[in-house]
């Protein structure tokens, strides 16, 4: 297998998840800085001109969720990812929780801060952004109140995903008051192969 990423970017969902299953795998960096996301080479594997890229014989894929969904159903074993149909449902429920409730604010907060052009940007979108993400993340701060993982006692995919999105919250300072979420997600990077935190990955790209 062969995973295109950059390093500070969800790519770190599909590490984290490769890592945690502890399968080779070949890494090629695709530095979004010098525009090497918009090369030809690139867009044949991902018309969108985005990271992660996970390419698995003649299997292309190129969402994180959609990585990591692939991957624990390839190693089954590895149980990152239930086979109970109840469990499976929940599972998918938090994948697409922590992609869509609370990474999509994320999404905007960042276009608005420093993504998008100074001219373009719709400041108070952010905080309207800041608000629904509170609003999300106080169901999450429940939810994992009694429990170590998303599903309980054994670690899954979906924590790989959801630590990842609040790592990226914390950019933001947007976990203060959610003391569970951030006692959970620290506890989640401080795990023996877990992925590099947003900060330390752009670190690492000046060294």
């Amino acid at each position: 297998m062969k995973l295109y990423e950059f390093a500070p970017t969800r790519s770190i969902r599909a590490r984290w998840t490769l890592q945690e299953l502890g399968v080779d795998f070949d890494a090629v960096t695709i530095n979004l800085a010098a525009g090497e996301h918009r090369q030809r080479a690139f867009l044949t594997l991902n018309p969108a001109g985005k990271v992660p890229v996970l390419v698995d014989g003649d299997l292309v894929l190129t969402e994180s969720v959609a990585i990591a969904m692939h991957l624990a159903d390839k190693y089954p074993d590895k149980g990152l990812a239930p086979r109970d149909p109840r469990l499976r449902s929940e599972l998918n429920q938090w994948l697409l929780f922590s992609a869509t409730e609370l990474e999509q604010p994320l999404w905007r907060i960042s276009r608005n801060t420093s993504l998008y052009a100074e001219d373009q940007r719709q400041p108070k979108d952010v905080a309207i952004a800041r608000k629904e993400f509170a609003d999300m993340a106080a169901v999450a701060e429940q939810h994992m109140q009694d429990r170590p993982f998303v599903l309980g006692e054994r670690v899954s995919i979906g924590d790989f995903v959801l630590a990842y999105t609040l790592d990226w919250a914390t950019q933001f300072q947007l976990l203060e008051g959610f003391p569970r979420l951030t006692q959970y997600m620290l506890a989640m990077y401080a795990r023996p192969r877990a992925a590099l935190r947003i900060a330390d990955a752009f670190a690492s790209l000046t060294r």
